[in-house]
Order: C-alpha cells, then structure tokens, then sequence
C-alpha cells in the first residue's frame, strides 16, 4: 500500500514529549536512549514546539548552555499534519518544508510524530516520481 494513512503509521508509536521547560542535556539525552531524532515539547497538553538533532547542534555551535531550556532552543509552532492525511502528504510536506519530521497532532493534541524513516520505499519512490513529473512540467 502506498497511501498509508497518519494513523496506521502512528499505531504503536510512543512519541518522547518534554515540557519546555526541561533542559537541552535532558533533551539529548532522552533522544540518545530512545533512538529518536526528534522530541515534542509540550505544555498543558497541547504541542508548543519542536526540538530536533538539528536544534541541539545549532544550539551548541551557537554557544547555548546544554542547561538551557528547550524553551529557548525549540522550533516553536511547527508545522503539523492531523491523522487522516496520508504518507505521500507527509512526504511533500517534509520535502517542502526542508525538514524531517512532522507532528500528527489532532485538535491540538499530540497524537505522535512521523519522520522520512517511517516510509517504505514504494512511498518514497512515488514521491520522486511526482517530484520529476512537475520538474519536467515546468
């Protein structure tokens, strides 16, 4: 199948959220120990950000104390995508935005997070043909 939706991709997924307010070390290290390359930050329930192996090393390189907050780091108001869209959505998504995961989040709740690595490669290989037919269309 190359239309999975959201839901089927997020089944068994238990994603790692933090609240803004834990430290960029804890952060890491969570993702280190769970084998993630991203953490939901949220507050009262409700998604609020975005922490990603690409924010710590920003952080870092930027001079930020690995005791800061996530708060201070997070990519604040991330883009999201709900459970009925599919994987192909997510894919574009990904590949427009210039990043590598998406929050599935339904009324504000967090409901998990998909990354490139959660797609088979007939949906990959869907994607690069789309992506050549508009090349060739424009």
């Amino acid at each position: 199948m190359t239309n999975r939706s959201m839901s089927e991709i997020l089944r068994r997924q238990v994603p790692l959220i933090l609240p803004p307010e834990a430290s960029v070390r804890d952060a890491c290290a969570a993702m280190t120990a769970r084998r993630v390359g991203a953490v939901l930050v949220v507050r009262d329930g409700r998604l609020v950000g975005i922490f990603t192996g690409r924010d710590a090393v920003r952080a870092l390189a930027d001079g930020v104390d690995p005791s800061s907050r996530l708060a201070e780091v997070m990519t604040p108001d991330p883009v999201t995508l709900g459970p009925t869209h599919t994987a192909i959505d997510a894919l574009r998504l990904m590949q427009d935005g210039g990043f590598r995961h998406v929050p599935v989040v339904r009324d504000g709740v967090v409901l998990g997070v998909v990354s490139r690595g959660d797609f088979r490669g007939l949906e990959q290989d869907r994607l690069e043909e789309e992506t050549l037919l508009w090349e060739r269309m424009a």
